[in-house]
Formats: structure tokens, sequence, C-alpha cells
């Protein structure tokens, strides 16, 4: 028999207004992860809590002692969930995620969260290939505007080419309505 854990990604307020990196629609993609929270511990699912810190104190963004590095409201952990400080992209690199997620004895993930190009891309791909089945909520994950070589890629774009490279080999990628009503 499964078990699901739902891992909740960088949901911070550096990304929001007031922050210093604000993603394109991250105010929806928050409503819709706090849907998805809401559904998972109704279900009972495990609920892990990533953050982003920056080790060196002079970091521009995810500045230890900032409130930048703080669980947005929308999406703030609940008493007794796990809460798992990261400093890469990879939410299992260098933390104990992976531990934790086996002595729950955690056989699928569901992943949400920021930004979709960088830490959920990270974290997906780790996920899948220590074996978990993975469930990526694309609209409850944002990002920003990139540009490589000279070309300007709008959010738009870097989401759907992250969710379409992640739903090619590393994830099934669904919407909230449709991992609400799976729950």
């Amino acid at each position: 028999m499964s078990k699901q854990a739902l891992i909740v990604v960088d949901i911070q307020n550096e990304y929001f207004p007031g922050g210093k990196m604000l993603l394109e629609g991250v105010e929806t993609a928050a409503d819709n992860a706090a849907k998805v929270m809401a559904a998972a511990r109704a279900n009972g699912d495990v609920i892990v809590n990533i953050h982003h810190q920056e080790p060196d104190p002079q970091a521009p963004v995810f500045t230890a002692g900032t409130d930048g590095i703080n669980f947005h409201p929308l999406v703030a952990p609940k008493d007794g969930e796990k809460v798992i400080l990261k400093n890469y992209p990879n939410s299992f690199l260098k933390t104990d995620l992976h531990e934790y997620l086996q002595a729950q004895g955690v056989t699928d993930v569901v992943i949400i969260g920021a930004m979709s190009h960088m830490c959920i891309q990270a974290t997906t791909r780790a996920a899948s290939d220590l074996g978990y089945k993975v469930t990526v909520v694309h609209d409850a994950c944002a990002t920003l505007d990139l540009e490589f070589n000279g070309v300007s890629v709008p959010a738009a774009q870097v989401h759907a080419s992250s969710m379409a490279a992640l739903g090619f080999a590393y994830a099934n990628c669904v919407s909230t309505d449709e991992m609400t009503q799976k729950l």
C-alpha cells in the first residue's frame, strides 16, 4: 500500500510583493498550494515544509534574519509538521528529507512551490531518482521571467517548459482541482 507525502517547497515571503524576487502569479500559486495542503492534511498525508536560506550572511536574497526567509502566511506549517531548512535547489541535498520520508513509509510524493525552473525541477528529479512516485501540482507552483543568451523568456513559458520537462519523464503534472479531487 502506498503512503503519500506533500512536499511544500519554498513558498516564502521573498517571492511575494515586498520581497526581493517577485514571482509571476505567486498569489494564485499560493492560494492553490493552500488548497492542496488543506486536502492533504484532511487526507492524513505526511506534510513536509521546505524553506530556503542562503548560507552566506551577505547573500542578496533569502538572507538569514530577514522576513524573506519566512513561510508565507497562506502556507505556514501547522504544529507537528516537519520543517526542513535547505541551502540548495534540491530539497534532498544535504538535508534529512529522504531519511524522514523513508521513516514515515512514504512511497509517493506530491510537490508544490517555487520556483518551477529551479527548486521544483531539482526536487522533483531527485525524488524520482530516489524511487518515489512523483506528482507535481503545476498551478500550485510559480516562477519568473528569465533571460538566456540575449533571449527573454516570459515566466509563463519558463513554467510551461519546466512542467513539460518534468511531465516527460519524472512526474505526473496535475492541476489543483485534479489533485484535491484525488485526495
